[in-house]
């Protein structure tokens, strides 16, 4: 698996020591990944003296599945950085369904691979090369606020350091300590919990060209996937998108799931899996991320600060996707910024405007969860899989789902059951 992105004259000015942090700068955002670097990007284009800052140095890895779907294609090509991306990633024109008796349909899609590890290096990379100022490894310790108003942040590298903005973006994933220390997490524990690792097996290429996905009853109420990368790399994984729903107390917990025997449970039901493991080489152990999902879980602006990406919950739960979304929030944040600046807005305007366009994404995350149910009982996948094949409509319902043209949600839902009889 290759780590990164060929070298560039302009990769030096990834991970400016902390020591050169400025004071001062427009916009501060916190967290390099797909949100963040997105954001960056929009920001510094318009002119804006941009400081991004990370924890971590980059090129890092990141535990992802990887995919790239038509929502990813569409931020990245807005980006100016989709051929790019393309030139390393793997293609693929379908997503691959199996159910739990082993039936399967292959659903058409503009899709693609590419490790987290590469995918985030050219997008921060873009966003230095745009004008931003990036400096790793610094960590977000706490907001700093004249009036009521975030004015800033303290950040922790060798030494705390403060930079003052008149507005922070947080980027900062999943994990929720950066957004409990700016005041912004109402929910701790995550959405879901994700284990993937990489695998290299050249006797699988051409046997497993799609981005599969597998539903069964050992994995629910989540699912497995293999996703093929370049050079023989696969990304193997399995996800569970509702991991702390059970109540203790009035207050959410996590279920009693073994995610590492979910994962051997995967591989012993599914024989592509159990092949790909059995003449493969792994390349990296398996590693575990938390997943916040449907827009839930923080808020989403308090003034001089926003939250974005994946911090915000920028994730399906249905499929565990937010590449796309975490892009698309990045950009929505530095939109709101863009238009207070040019427009006159003042915080409160634009928070209202940021998070009205979150909130015109909402209802889709909503489906999409409301979708999850096949996760949870995937006796559903069998029968959606058993009607697309015998139902071209369907089909392309599905194929829209991917393509956001289609609701996820109806697919599931009762009329959406009835209709898989009558069509």
């Amino acid at each position: 698996m290759s780590s990164s992105p060929p070298p560039r004259p302009d990769d030096d000015r990834l991970n400016t020591l902390p020591s050169a942090l400025p004071a001062h700068c427009d916009v501060l955002v916190v967290g390099a990944g797909p949100a963040g670097s997105a954001a960056a990007i929009t920001l510094a284009r318009a002119g804006l003296d941009v400081v991004l800052v990370d924890q971590h140095t980059f090129p890092r890895d990141k535990v992802c599945g990887d995919g790239l779907i038509p929502d990813a294609h569409n931020a990245l090509r807005k980006l100016g950085v989709l051929d790019e991306v393309m030139a390393r990633a793997q293609p693929s024109s379908h997503v691959g369904c199996i159910g739990p008796r082993g039936g399967r349909i292959d659903v058409p899609g503009a899709l693609a691979v590419l490790p987290r590890r590469e995918l985030d290096h050219i997008l921060c990379r873009a966003a230095v090369a745009a004008g931003a100022r990036m400096f790793a490894p610094l960590r977000f310790v706490a907001a700093l606020e004249d009036d009521g108003r975030v004015s800033g942040a303290r950040l922790q590298g060798e030494t705390t350091q403060e930079i003052r903005a008149p507005w922070v973006l947080m980027a900062t994933g999943a994990v929720p300590q950066a957004l409990m220390a700016a005041g912004m997490s109402e929910r701790h524990t995550p959405s879901g919990v994700a284990l993937r690792g990489y695998v290299k097996n050249e006797s699988m290429v051409g046997r497993i060209d799609k981005l599969e996905i597998v539903w069964h009853r050992a994995v629910s109420p989540g699912y497995g996937w293999i996703f093929p990368c370049r050079d023989g790399v696969f990304n193997i994984g399995v996800g569970i998108a509702d991991s702390h729903g059970a109540q203790r107390g009035g207050k959410l917990a996590k279920k009693e799931v073994n995610l590492r025997q979910v994962f051997d449970d995967f591989t012993r039901i599914y024989a592509p899996a159990r092949d790909l493991l059995d003449g493969g080489e792994w390349l990296t152990p398996l590693k575990g991320a938390p997943l916040r999902c449907t827009l839930e879980g923080a808020r989403y602006s308090r003034p001089g600060l926003l939250v974005t990406g994946e911090a915000a919950g920028s994730t399906y739960s249905f499929s565990g996707e937010g590449i796309g979304k975490a892009l698309e929030t990045g950009m929505l944040a530095a939109e709101a910024v863009l238009a207070g600046r040019s427009g006159g807005l003042d915080d409160p305007q634009v928070r209202s405007r940021y998070e009205a366009g979150l909130g015109r994404l909402k209802p889709r995350f909503d489906l999409y969860a409301r979708a999850n149910m096949v996760n949870r009982h995937p006796w559903l996948a069998d029968l959606l899989i058993w009607r697309a094949k015998k139902s071209a409509r369907l089909l392309k319902r599905m194929s829209g789902v991917l393509n956001e043209t289609s609701n996820p949600g109806h697919l599931v839902s009762f009329k959406g059951m009835l209709r898989l009889f009558t069509e």
